[in-house]
């Protein structure tokens, strides 16, 4: 029988968090593209594009991060569509990620008082050029510390591609415990490793929304 040390059972879930790492930083920056591109248009002037991305964001804040997976995996494997699990993991994800940026931008831009979109129009500004010159930069402020506070939700998202066999830190203590018969060494040290990949950011978002308070005060 082999016999696994301290280091050997760390330095397996280690690598494994490098693939938890990179999902989440997948998720996060597609997911801020493609929910940037749904705040456009949920704030639209259109209707139809508004309520367009009103669905999106319920589809996917209505329902299970797991089915969604679940679907990304095998759903597209009915159309003949043989997607590996990395791809159905970064692609459920992704989409998961927008709906919720989406709304949690919606609300910061909502924040900016009306009358800077009128000072703003009075100008003679564009829609664009409302956004680009006046609103986001206002609301980019508001929405700093919600947005680094919804990154550890990524992160612990990331724990349930397991399910369809993406090989993550999850996966891999799964892995490592069926070989060392040491359940609780390898998830205590599975819960650490997201611990010190989660604690930074949640910390940090407490630390900007304290500071950007203090200035808005100040202001």
């Amino acid at each position: 029988m082999i016999e696994f040390t301290l280091w050997d059972i760390l330095r397996n879930l280690l690598l494994a968090a490098r693939w938890t790492v990179l999902l989440s930083l997948v998720s996060f920056i597609g997911g801020g593209a493609v929910g940037l591109g749904l705040l456009f248009l949920r704030i639209s002037k259109r209707r139809s594009l508004r309520a367009l991305a009103k669905y999106y964001i319920e589809l996917f804040q209505g329902t299970p991060l797991l089915m969604q997976l679940f679907i990304a995996f095998f759903g597209l494997g009915l159309f003949g569509i043989d997607v590996p699990a990395w791809l159905a993991a970064g692609l459920a994800l992704i989409l998961w990620t927008a709906a919720f940026l989406a709304e949690i931008w919606r609300g910061c831009v909502e924040a900016v008082g009306k009358g800077q979109w009128e000072a703003s129009a009075s100008l003679g500004m564009g829609r664009l050029q409302q956004m680009r010159y006046v609103i986001l930069p206002q609301a980019l402020k508001v929405a700093v510390p919600p947005t680094v506070g919804f990154s550890v939700q990524v992160v612990k998202g990331t724990a349930l591609t397991s399910i369809i066999g993406f090989v993550e830190l999850s996966k891999a203590g799964t892995v490592v415990t069926n070989a060392t018969f040491q359940p609780f060494t390898v998830y205590g040290l599975v819960a650490l490793i997201y611990f010190a990949l989660c604690w930074p950011l949640s910390k940090s978002s407490q630390i900007l929304e304290r500071k950007l308070n203090v200035a808005h005060r100040n202001h």
